[in-house]
């Protein structure tokens, strides 16, 4: 795919910072990242296995593309270390972690680019009391600016912000040089970060407050399943008919071939 446009590094990221709202989104397919790419949008999060695909970067050259996974799909700091190693060899620009700091620590020892996650983190969520908004009260936010400190001190170079109050986020956005990915969060951060199938419309589960639907891909896709089975349908009752296979879909043999055929077949 040609493009004009360069893809981000991480001292490009952090020189906007503050500057401009920056669109990040969760993407899960080839197609979503290729879509991504042509609609412009600047950052990525990405499954593991994506970036893994020699196909990805022809689709999306110039997205700045962040690969994760649950820190106990990965291991100890040592296994995400060659974890972190593969996915920047595959053409990585960064990578997601929600492990501990030390682990973080392990990484940006090895310059490896993190971004850390503060506020909601789904993989925490007992500690924090499920899935809904931290940080509503002083000492809650302060103990998210801690965390921030603590991403700071490890070498992170970022963090995802997740249902956060507007202004403890914009708060602590101001007062960290971490590149800060708002979901949930407000535009007092550097980045705005949703997940394509609340976009599209395909989840049919959970609808945080922060997301937004544009299109509707779940009645496309169940108007192209039934479009598909009446298809199968139709194909059944040729094939009882006797419609299908017509002569355009077969292959005829020369008269004279198969008469000599036929007298093989007969003293054979």
């Amino acid at each position: 795919m040609s493009t004009s446009r360069k893809r981000p590094t991480v001292a490009d990221l952090r020189e906007m910072k503050g500057k401009r709202q920056l669109t990040m989104l969760r993407v899960m397919t080839l197609e979503e990242a290729e879509a991504a790419e042509r609609a412009g949008i600047d950052i990525v999060s990405i499954p593991p296995e994506l970036i893994l695909n020699p196909q990805y970067r022809d689709a999306a050259p110039t997205l700045f593309s962040m690969p994760g996974d649950n820190f106990f799909e990965i291991g100890t700091g040592d296994d995400f270390v060659r974890w972190a190693f593969r996915m920047f060899k595959a053409g990585a620009d960064c990578v997601y972690c929600s492990a501990s700091y030390a682990t973080i620590k392990r990484m940006a020892d090895e310059a490896i680019p993190v971004v850390g996650h503060v506020g909601l983190i789904p993989s925490r969520k007992t500690w924090t009391g499920g899935f809904k908004a931290v940080g509503k009260t002083a000492d809650s936010a302060m103990e998210i600016m801690e965390a921030v400190k603590q991403l700071e001190a490890a070498g992170a170079f970022g963090a995802e912000i997740e249902v956060v109050p507007v202004e403890v986020a914009e708060a602590i956005s101001k007062r960290t040089s971490l590149f800060m990915l708002s979901m949930g969060a407000g535009t007092g951060c550097d980045a705005q970060y949703l997940f394509a199938e609340d976009i599209l419309g395909t989840n049919r589960g959970h609808m945080p407050r922060h997301s937004k639907v544009y299109r509707n891909f779940a009645a496309e896709y169940e108007r192209l399943q039934q479009e598909r089975v009446a298809a199968f349908q139709e194909y059944v009752a040729d094939v009882e008919s006797g419609v299908y296979p017509e002569e355009k879909h077969i292959v005829r043999m020369d008269p004279a071939e198969l008469d000599k055929f036929m007298k093989q077949l007969d003293v054979a």
